[in-house]
C-alpha cells in the first residue's frame, strides 16, 4: 500500500507551484474535480500532482513544463467526454481531465497503477457504465451500508471507471423494511442522489411499476404521485429505468402511457434525464406489441434496456429497435444459476452448499460476456445484489473503456488497489478455476487455498481479501465433504452387497476429519468478519440475511451431498418387512440402484459427469446466456429433505428449445422403454415428450415432485439404430422461460 498522506487542495487566488509535493489545481476547481482530487487522500507519490482540465493545465505549469506540456499537448486527440490524460513531466505528474469527469477517471488510473503508472490518454468505448444499487432486503450487504460506506462505494467504482449507479426506488419487488437499515429508503435515496452530484457522475432510478392494474385510475394516480413525490425529492436523476418485468406485470399498451406520464413528471424536476424501458418477462404476444410501438417513436423514450427474463435475445431485440433508440445491457453478474448466465456444468456439490449467490469472482466468464455483446450495446448498468460480485463490477468498469483490455491487468490493478498487492490477481483467477470440473477431482481447489493461507497474515481486515479467503475456504471445504461423503455412500452400499444394514448405516453416519471440521469453524470466523467489515450477511440466522439464497450459503454449510437420508429411510422400510424373500427382493433393488442392466443406458441430468446422452448445445463460447444450450440445475430442495441427489441435480432449456437426449447405435431387434423421473423447482408447466419427432406423452403435468414416469418405445421408432428424445414446453410464454426440467432418464430394454 502507498505510504504516507497526499492532499493539498490549494483554494487560494493562485495556484502554489512551488510545493515539492503535494496535489495542485485550479483556484476555481469545480467540486466534482475537488471530489476527484480528494480520491488521492490515502496515497502518497513523490513529487506534485497537477489535476486540472486539459485547457486549464497550461496555467498551472510555467517555464519547461509548460512548454513541454503544450508540445505533448499538440500530439494528442481531440478532446471527448470523459476522456484523460496522465504524464510525467519533470518530476509532476500531469492528470488532465478532457472534462471534469476526465479529471476523476485520471485520478482513477493513477492510483490504479501506483507510482509507476505509465503516460496514457484514454477515453472510454462505452458512453454509460454503471452499476446498480439496491437499499432492500434482499440486497447481500447494501442494506446495511452508511451513507458514509455509500461514498466509498461510488469512489472505488468511479476509480475503475464506473460513470453512475442505478438505485432501486424504496418500492420495488421486497420487503418495506429491513432490518439492517441504517436510514430510512427514501432518505437514502437522497444521500446517495447527492453523492453522485458532489462527484459528478450519474444517479438513474430505477423504477419497476408495482401497481396491480393502472388502468384503474385511482391505482394510475397514485403510481404517479408516488413517483413525483420521489423525483422531486432527489437533488440529481440523469436516468429513468423501467422494466416491463422482472419485476412488474404491466402490458406494453398500458405500460407505455405511464410511463410517458412518469417522463412528464420527471423532466419538470430534472429536464435532462433519459428514459429507458425493457422487455423483460414479456411473452411473445407481449414482444410484438412492445415492438410496434416502439415503431412509433416515442420522443419520451431515449432507449431500451436487454436484462435478464427477456425471451428474445440482446441481437434479436436490436434487430427490432428502431435504429434512435441506444440499447444498455442489464447483465446479472450477481448470480451463478436459476440466472441469465449460470456457470456452464457447475457441479451440483458446489450449487447445492455456495449456492446462487456466492462470492463469485469470474474474470474469464465476464470478459467474454462484455467481448461477446459489445458490438450490440451503447453501454452497461448491471444488477448486481451486493459486494459478493465486487471482483465482476471493476472488471465490467474497465472493459467499458475498452473491451480489450487486458484482464490480468485489471486483477492486477485491482489487487495493487484494494489489497496492496498485484499478485493477489492470481488468486482471483484460481478461484474461478476451482469452478472447473468436478469438485472431487478438482486438485487445484486445494493449491488455491494454500494461496490465500499464505497472504492472510498479511491483509487483516481487509473485507475484499475476506471475501477472497472465505470462497477459497468453503470450495476446499466441499470438495474434501464430496470425496468424503461418496466414499461413505460406497462403503454403505458395499455393505448392503451382503445385506449387512448395520454396516451401511455405520458407514454413513461416520463424521468429519479434524481438517474438514476446521475449514468449517474457519468458515464461521470469515462470516463474522465479513458482516462486521462490510455488512455481507452470509446467515439468515446469524446475521440478518433475506433468505438462504439471497447469498446466506453459510446455512448450507452441513447440507448433505449424498443420499444418506433417503438411503437410510430405503433401509428403514426394509427392515420393516417381515417376509425375508420381500427383505432380499428389495435390497437386491437397492443395490443395483441407478445401473442399468446390459444394453441399458442411463443419465444424471444435472451432473455435468453423468448424462452422456445429453445434447449441450452450442455453450458458453457462443451462446452466453444458453439460449439454445442445455443448461444444469439444482432444485430448491436438498438431499436432507429426503430427496436424493439424482433428484435435486436436473437438466433444462429455455423457451421453446428442448431438452434432447440422443442416442446411436441402439440395438434395432431390440424393444425399449423409457423410465424418466421429472424433478425439479416448484414449477407447474406441462412437458411433452416426442422420440424421433412422435408424441410419446403429450403435455402433461407434474403431479407430484418427483415424479416417476414409464412408458414403451416403438420399436418403429428404433429400428435404423437411433432415438432422438425432447422435452418441450408450451409455445409463446414469458417470464423466464425456465420450469421444463427432467432430473433422470433411463433407456432400457424390455
Amino acid at each position: 500500500m502507498w505510504r504516507g498522506l497526499i492532499l493539498l487542495v490549494l483554494l487560494m487566488a493562485q495556484p502554489a507551484l512551488s510545493h515539492d509535493s503535494g496535489v495542485i489545481t485550479v483556484p476555481h476547481a469545480t467540486s466534482q474535480a475537488l471530489a476527484a482530487v480528494t480520491l488521492l487522500d490515502a496515497r502518497h507519490y513523490a513529487g506534485s500532482v497537477v489535476v486540472a482540465r486539459r485547457d486549464e493545465m497550461a496555467g498551472l505549469l510555467s517555464g519547461t513544463d509548460k512548454m513541454l506540456w503544450n508540445k505533448r499537448l499538440k500530439n494528442l486527440p481531440p478532446p471527448t467526454p470523459e476522456a484523460y490524460t496522465v504524464m510525467c513531466i519533470g518530476d509532476r505528474v500531469i492528470i488532465a481531465g478532457d472534462d471534469d469527469r476526465g479529471i476523476l477517471f485520471g485520478v482513477g488510473y493513477l492510483l490504479r497503477k501506483g507510482p509507476d503508472a505509465p503516460d496514457i490518454h484514454a477515453a472510454p468505448q462505452m458512453a454509460f457504465r454503471a452499476h446498480q444499487i439496491g437499499y432492500r432486503f434482499k440486497n447481500n450487504s447494501y442494506d446495511a451500508f452508511t451513507l458514509a460506506m455509500f461514498e466509498q462505494q461510488v469512489r472505488d467504482l468511479a476509480v475503475f471507471g464506473a460513470n453512475g449507479v442505478q438505485w432501486i426506488a424504496p418500492v420495488s419487488d421486497d420487503a418495506a423494511e429491513s432490518p439492517l437499515f441504517t436510514a430510512a429508503p427514501f432518505d437514502m435515496a437522497i444521500g446517495v442522489s447527492g453523492l453522485m452530484k458532489k462527484y459528478g457522475l450519474d444517479f438513474d432510478l430505477y423504477y419497476p411499476q408495482m401497481g396491480d392494474d393502472y388502468t384503474k385510475p385511482a391505482t394510475r394516480a397514485a403510481e404517479l404521485a408516488r413517483f413525483e413525490d420521489l423525483v422531486k425529492h432527489l437533488p440529481k436523476v440523469d436516468a429513468l429505468y423501467i422494466p416491463g418485468g422482472d419485476p412488474g406485470h404491466t402490458q406494453p399498451d398500458v405500460l407505455f402511457p405511464v410511463v410517458a406520464a412518469e417522463a412528464a413528471i420527471l423532466h419538470r424536476y430534472h429536464p435532462r434525464a433519459t428514459v429507458w424501458l425493457s422487455a423483460q418477462g414479456f411473452d411473445k404476444t407481449q414482444y410484438e406489441r412492445f415492438y410496434a410501438l416502439l415503431a412509433k417513436e416515442p420522443d419520451w423514450l431515449t432507449g431500451v434496456f436487454f436484462g435478464p427474463q427477456s425471451r428474445d435475445p440482446l441481437p434479436a431485440q436490436r434487430a427490432r429497435i428502431p435504429a434512435r433508440y441506444k440499447l444498455i445491457f442489464y447483465p446479472d453478474i450477481a448470480h451463478t444459476m436459476h440466472a441469465q448466465f449460470p456457470v456452464p456444468r457447475w457441479d451440483p456439490a458446489f450449487a447445492l452448499t455456495e449456492g446462487r449467490e456466492p462470492i463469485n469472482p469470474q474474470p474469464r466468464a465476464q470478459s467474454h460476456i462484455v467481448r461477446h455483446f459489445a458490438d450490440d450495446i451503447d453501454g452497461f448498468v448491471t444488477y448486481s445484489e451486493g459486494v459478493n460480485d465486487d471482483v465482476n463490477k471493476m472488471l465490467w468498469s474497465q472493459l467499458g473503456w475498452n473491451i480489450n483490455t487486458n484482464t490480468d491487468a485489471i486483477l492486477a490493478d485491482y489487487g495493487r488497489y484494494f489489497i496492496g498487492d498485484s499478485g493477489f490477481a492470481n488468486g482471483l483467477t484460481a478461484l474461478e478455476r476451482n469452478w472447473d470440473g468436478p469438485a472431487a477431482g478438482n486438485d487445484g481447489i486445494e493449491q488455491t487455498l494454500a494461496f490465500f493461507e499464505r497472504m492472510a497474515p498479511s491483509h487483516p481486515d481487509n473485507w475484499r481479501f475476506e471475501m477472497a479467503w472465505y470462497r477459497a475456504t468453503y470450495d476446499a471445504y466441499v470438495r474434501r465433504r464430496a470425496i468424503a461423503e461418496r466414499m461413505r455412500e460406497a462403503q454403505a452400499y458395499a455393505a448392503l452387497t451382503t445385506g449387512d444394514m448395520s454396516a451401511a448405516r455405520l458407514a454413513l453416519a461416520a463424521t468429519d476429519t479434524a481438517d474438514i471440521s476446521a475449514l468449517r469453524t474457519r468458515l464461521f470466523d470469515l462470516a463474522g468478519k465479513l458482516y462486521s467489515h462490510i455488512g455481507l450477511q452470509l446467515s439468515v440466522k446469524l446475521y440478518g440475511a433475506s433468505a438462504i439464497e439471497r447469498g446466506a450459503n453459510l446455512d448450507r454449510v452441513d447440507a448433505s451431498l449424498n443420499d444418506r437420508v433417503w438411503l437410510t429411510r430405503q433401509m428403514d422400510e426394509i427392515g420393516a418387512l417381515k417376509d425375508p424373500l420381500q427383505r432380499a427382493a428389495r435390497l437386491k433393488v437397492l443395490v443395483d440402484g441407478d445401473t442399468p442392466p446390459q444394453g441399458g443406458f442411463y443419465d444424471d441430468l444435472g451432473d455435468p459427469a453423468r448424462e452422456p446422452h445429453l445434447v449441450r448445445g452450442p455453450g458458453f463460447a457462443t451462446d452466453p446466456e444458453m439460449y439454445e444450450s442445455a443448461i444444469d440445475g439444482i432444485a430448491d430442495m436438498t438431499p436432507d429433505d429426503g430427496w436424493r441427489m439424482a433428484w435435486v441435480s436436473y437438466a433444462e432449456t429455455l423457451y421453446e428449445v428442448p431438452i434432447t437426449l440422443r442416442y446411436d447405435r441402439l440395438d434395432p431387434g431390440t424393444a425399449y422403454r423409457l423410465k424418466i423421473v421429472y424433478a425439479g423447482e416448484g414449477y407447474a408447466l406441462p412437458i411433452r415428450l416426442t422420440a424421433n419427432g412422435v408424441v410419446l406423452r403429450d403435455f402433461s403435468d407434474r403431479t407430484s415432485n418427483p415424479m416417476t414416469v414409464e412408458l414403451d418405445v416403438p420399436q418403429t421408432l428404433t429400428h435404423h439404430g437411433g432415438l432422438t428424445l425432447e422435452w418441450t414446453r408450451p409455445d409463446g410464454l414469458g417470464g423466464s422461460g425456465r420450469g421444463h426440467q427432467v432430473a433422470q432418464v433411463w433407456l432400457l430394454p424390455r
